[in-house]
């Protein structure tokens, strides 16, 4: 490969063997987690830094170009010495991989329970933290490897210090108490919560990026934000505590139950929160590798990268994942 790709990222080697494999965009913006303008993006830098064309495009095909079938295998022997590069610094293969899932019931614990049921020779061990932006603070101490979550929501000097791959998107829901007069609808407009009063895990320090999630989607549409509340530990106390202040709650279609309260999607826009893979940059360990592999495989299974059509998202979770769809 020439001079003008000295200094090619791997994420773009990545980008163009995916695309290269595949023959198909989708299916690699799929493979490597990435929205698909993100992955075409990735490809026009990479053809701007070396200089050529590297595929035909057109409405039905995705086509190697000479040059890109040349350049191909020389793109997967760099990778392929990354990788071995990985091995040799040492990535402590031999220790158990501590993942933080956030909850019992959550996407991160399906994660999980698929790569323990794939890889049962790895140990992994989990934690119960429920927000991320403690989850990359542990990480960047070195006292937790992966975790999962909202990745937009943490700020750019943490980010800087970690990788992430969207995993899913996951619909955004309200949990009200059962004689609320919204809980006899099976989906609540966003709209019909004007006037309403929403926890959203104010005063958690813990679970920032979820409260301003919150704060970007009551945004000029009358919801208010519950008062910040001191951090609750444990599922037993935040039902406790849910019942006792008589909260509706901002969550998700992954929620613990709580007696006496029903979960009902948001409509009107469908409201989505990104779910993201996270971990340390420069983490390399087979039980990473399961975890990828199973997050791949159920969100194949189960659509979880599907957005309905005229779905919300935070304006800077679209622009993080390279998506310019409007609202």
């Amino acid at each position: 490969m020439g001079s003008s790709s000295r200094d090619t990222e791997p994420r773009l080697l990545r980008a163009f063997v995916a695309v290269a494999e595949e023959l198909h965009f989708t299916r690699a913006a799929t493979r490597l987690y990435l929205a698909q303008q993100a992955l075409s993006r990735d490809i026009r830098r990479l053809e701007r830094e070396w200089h050529t064309t590297l595929f035909v495009r057109s409405t039905r095909r995705v086509v190697l170009t000479p040059e890109g079938e040349r350049l191909l295998p020389e793109a997967r022997r760099v990778l392929a010495a990354y990788e071995d590069l990985a091995a040799a610094v040492g990535s402590g293969a031999g220790r158990p991989l501590v993942v933080d899932v956030g909850a019992p019931v959550s996407t991160g614990q399906r994660v999980l329970n698929a790569a323990r049921r794939a890889a049962p020779e790895r140990e992994f061990v989990a934690r119960f933290h429920s927000g991320l932006t403690r989850a990359a603070a542990e990480i960047g101490a070195g006292s937790l490897d992966v975790s999962f979550g909202r990745f937009a929501g943490l700020d750019p000097a943490s980010r800087s210090r970690l990788e992430h791959r969207l995993i899913r998107y996951e619909r955004v829901a309200v949990l009200l108490p059962e004689d609320h007069p919204l809980a006899r609808r099976e989906a609540v407009p966003l709209a019909a919560l004007a006037g309403e009063t929403l926890y959203a895990g104010a005063g958690n320090a813990d679970t920032a990026e979820w409260t301003d999630f919150a704060r970007r989607l009551f945004a000029g549409r009358g919801i208010a934000l519950a008062a910040p509340f001191p951090r609750i530990e444990g599922e037993p106390e935040f039902r406790r505590i849910v019942r006792r202040q008589g909260w509706s709650v901002l969550a998700s279609e992954v929620f613990t139950g709580v007696p006496g309260m029903v979960l009902r999607p948001l409509t009107d826009p469908v409201a989505l929160s990104p779910v993201s893979m996270v971990w340390g940059a420069g983490l390399r360990h087979p039980g990473l590798t399961a975890l990828t592999d199973a997050a791949r495989e159920l969100a194949a299974e189960g659509g979880w990268l599907r957005r309905p059509a005229g779905a919300w998202l935070p304006e800077a979770d679209r622009r993080l994942l390279g998506d310019d769809a409007g609202t």
